[in-house]
């Protein structure tokens, strides 16, 4: 089964239902298919054929859902791309795939954000979209009411797995160009339903918290839930975001393009466990190596690194994904993060994660963005430094920061050096770009 003999069936049993909705056009049901049908013959007819891969931009609109549908009606592997991808870059990747076969069970191929390297194409297959729709429908309830808006670039999992459950759900999908504008976002959100959901990157959410704080307040009864991940999320924001919507659902979720959804965790419980993120979902199962790894099997994880088997040998056998990411699992089963392989700063023997300074660091008043790096150091190896963005110009004292982060983390774990940024490198999807700063 695939997820588009989903959308025949709610063609056939609700084909007035709004299947989705981008500015002022609103598809059916009914609508979405035989525009998804027709597509199939302008595909043919430029050389999308069965077991090939078709690269296509994304658009970020409805009609980019028509392509992504039809090109696995006929058969073929959806390769979207980013909408301002260049068009040499775009021209090279479509040659690199011009005899590319892999087995015929592959459905999409992902591109990785890049954010620790060089971006690399992800193959999933018919089965892990199914699992990974079937993981978010019983994690995070979804139901035909589900109204989802979605703010992130389609071309990635982080956005393209939420058509999945909606989809398979029979819900509404709302499509956003991005998290641009407010008044976009809570445009959508007026949509008269009572079942509104969305994800958000933290970037995303600590913006509203800063911006839009009493407004998304005003939402606190009409949001069922929120999901968040991509990256971590500091805690002193979670506790914020619990506060202002009390009746909401709000998900922690651990999921990338290579494991597909595995956890989740619902942060508004009444706990608000740090660094949770949840119990293995349906289709998944985790663990943890000797040596404190994260590694993850199930229906989810992909079919492998397309045209490049080396790669895939690293992080995939025996059925299981092996992670960059360190990980605790707690006594309730629970997965939590403390950072990634790469990401980890020795300072004189100390192994410190920067996502546990970067933490604390955002719950020090006006702080509004930050990244702790490693620097040189000529006694330690190496030492910590903290780039960090102000609310408004010269409100932070450095030295009134310094004590605040020592009051609240370990003497070893305290920045040495200190730097007053205009801005923090980040991908389009809000995630901090560690690469940049290496």
């Amino acid at each position: 089964m695939k997820l588009e003999d989903c959308l025949k069936i709610h063609a056939d049993s609700q084909p007035d239902k709004v299947a989705v909705i981008y500015k002022d056009e609103s598809l059916s049901y009914r609508d979405l298919y035989q525009r998804v049908l027709a597509k199939t013959n302008d595909l043919l007819a430029i050389g999308c054929l069965q077991g090939t891969a078709f690269c296509f931009k994304n658009t970020q609109d409805i009609e980019f859902l028509i392509t992504y549908f039809a090109v696995h009606l006929l058969g073929g592997i959806a390769v979207p791309l980013e909408k301002e991808i260049a068009d040499d870059k775009f021209n090279y990747i479509q040659d690199e795939y011009y005899d590319f076969r892999p087995s015929e069970d592959v459905a999409d191929i992902l591109y990785t954000t890049g954010t620790t390297g060089k971006s690399k194409g992800v193959m999933i297959s018919y089965e892990a979209i199914l699992a990974d729709a079937e993981n978010l429908l019983h994690g995070h309830g979804y139901t035909d009411e589900t109204v989802f808006v979605i703010c992130g670039p389609l071309n990635h999992i982080g956005s393209l797995s939420k058509i999945y459950p909606t989809i398979l759900a029979g819900g509404t999908q709302i499509i956003l160009e991005g998290f641009k504008d407010f008044d976009s976002f809570f445009s959508a959100l007026d949509y008269p339903s009572k079942k509104i959901a969305t994800f958000l990157v933290p970037a995303s959410i600590r913006m509203l918290l800063l911006l839009a704080k009493s407004k998304i307040a005003g939402y606190k009864d009409k949001i069922d839930f929120i999901e968040t991940g991509a990256a971590p999320m500091p805690h002193s924001d979670k506790e914020k975001l619990c506060e202002l919507l009390p009746n909401t659902r709000l998900y922690n979720t651990y999921a990338s393009t290579e494991t597909g959804i595995i956890s989740t965790y619902n942060f508004n419980d009444g706990i608000c466990k740090p660094g949770c993120l949840g119990k293995p979902l349906k289709n998944s199962m985790f663990f943890l190596t000797e040596d404190g790894h994260v590694a993850c099997k199930g229906k989810t994880i992909m079919s492998g690194y397309a045209l490049d088997e080396t790669k895939t040998k690293q992080v995939l056998h025996d059925n299981t994904i092996f992670t960059a990411d360190i990980g605790e699992i707690d006594e309730d089963g629970m997965l939590h993060l403390i950072g990634r392989n790469d990401d980890v700063i020795n300072v004189g023997g100390y192994k410190i994660s920067p996502i546990e300074v970067e933490d604390v660091a955002l719950s020090f008043p006006m702080i509004k963005d930050c990244i702790c790096i490693s620097v040189p150091s000529s006694i330690t190896g190496e030492a910590l430094k903290l780039l960090f963005v102000e609310e408004t110009v010269d409100t932070v004292k450095t030295k009134e920061l310094a004590r605040f982060l020592d009051s609240r983390l370990e003497r070893y774990k305290v920045p040495q050096f200190y730097e007053k940024v205009g801005s923090i490198k980040r991908t389009f999807n809000g995630k901090i770009d560690r690469n940049y700063y290496r």
